[in-house]
């Protein structure tokens, strides 16, 4: 269910830093609003980036199971910071449809072109089942949550009663949800954690002996990196929708397929790498375990802080959204089930996903 941690030896991706300061300046001198959501997208990738980086760095002073959990928490903190400040902003569908973006982005793209990458190379990859299994089976119960509030709201309470009642709901189910994710942690570090570690391979050893950072670097380092999310994100979720009216894009396909995948892009380009090097577990551990910590961890963590700003966020979504994650469910649980991959099933996943942004595209506000 949840990530391990490996360092990653990839750091050109920083010199894309340099756009963080420059759209703090044309923030400040008042520049059009695409160019602000363009520069301040890219500022993010680098950004995410260094925040991973950062804990992974931390987690060798700390020990695997530390470690991961340090990872678990701060490898969603970019899409969360981005969230929280649209919340706020009031663009509650916007974040909804991020959330959307970011579970199918994972388990449709980000997955399908890890595979594609892959077995390119090889010619069949094969992974743990028990991992896939278990991943699935949580994103299929954290479906069910997100469903209840839609259906209950559409179907049986009256305009009057929705109100008061889906948000007594959402904030129950997202109790539960964190719950869940939280019992998940034990489950997979504690009691069956001889499920989720990948055999040890030399390569792993040599670079798990490389040049770390020291915690007082990495701890800066990460306190700076949150900050230029929060700034950044404040930038983005300003420019946001005055980008799709120009561009003539629905809310729903900013917040799902631009936004989720910006949230996303250093830890998808990670998967993707990993897949490359046959290390298929490690890349299904990123990819399909980001998408269920979307909807156990940070779905539940917005309902929270909506609570705490005073911006009512309920579970309540559109049938097109929850459709769109549950028929990603299905095709993932269909493709992964056997414990081997091959180019072809991840051009499949991408298929799909390539088939919903198109539907998304044609959703008007």
């Amino acid at each position: 269910m949840l990530k391990s941690v490996k360092l990653s030896k990839s750091s050109a991706i920083y010199v894309l830093l340099i756009f963080a300061p420059i759209a703090a300046g044309l923030e400040f001198a008042h520049a059009d609003h695409l160019i602000l959501f363009a520069v301040s997208a890219i500022a993010l990738i680098p950004l995410a980036k260094l925040i991973g980086d950062s804990t992974e760095h931390l987690a060798t002073y700390y020990g695997p199971t530390a470690g991961s959990l340090l990872n678990v928490t701060f490898g969603n903190a970019a899409e969360i910071i981005i969230a929280v400040v649209a919340i706020s902003a009031g663009l509650l569908d916007l974040v909804k449809a991020s959330i959307t973006g970011a579970i199918i982005g994972n388990i449709l793209l980000i997955l399908g072109l890890s595979v594609i990458a892959g077995g390119f190379r090889y010619k069949e990859q094969t992974f743990s089942r028990e991992n896939i299994g278990v991943q699935s089976s949580m994103l299929f119960l954290a479906i069910i949550g997100l469903a209840m509030p839609t259906i209950l709201a559409s179907t049986i309470l009256s305009p009057l009663e929705n109100q008061g009642q889906v948000q007594l709901l959402s904030d129950a189910l997202a109790f539960i949800l964190m719950i869940v994710y939280i019992l998940g942690i034990v489950f997979t570090f504690i009691t069956h954690k001889h499920l989720f570690t990948p055999p040890e391979t030399s390569e792993d050893i040599q670079e798990s002996h490389g040049t770390h950072w020291s915690k007082k670097k990495s701890f800066l380092l990460l306190a700076a990196s949150m900050v230029g999310v929060i700034v950044v994100s404040e930038i983005l979720v300003a420019s946001v929708e005055t980008t799709g009216e120009e561009l003539g894009f629905g809310q729903l396909f900013v917040g799902a397929i631009i936004v989720g995948i910006v949230g996303n892009a250093a830890e998808h380009s990670s998967a993707i790498l990993l897949a490359r090097k046959g290390k298929m577990e490690l890349s299904i551990g990123i990819a399909a375990g980001s998408g269920t910590q979307i909807a156990l961890f940070v779905v539940p963590i917005l309902v929270f802080a909506g609570i705490a700003m005073g911006q009512p966020f309920t579970l309540v979504f559109t049938l097109l959204e929850l459709a769109t994650i549950f028929l990603a469910a299905i095709i993932l649980n269909l493709i992964v089930h056997d414990g081997r991959s091959n180019w072809f099933e991840g051009l499949m996943l991408t298929a799909v996903y390539i088939i919903i942004a198109i539907a998304f595209f044609f959703v008007a506000d």
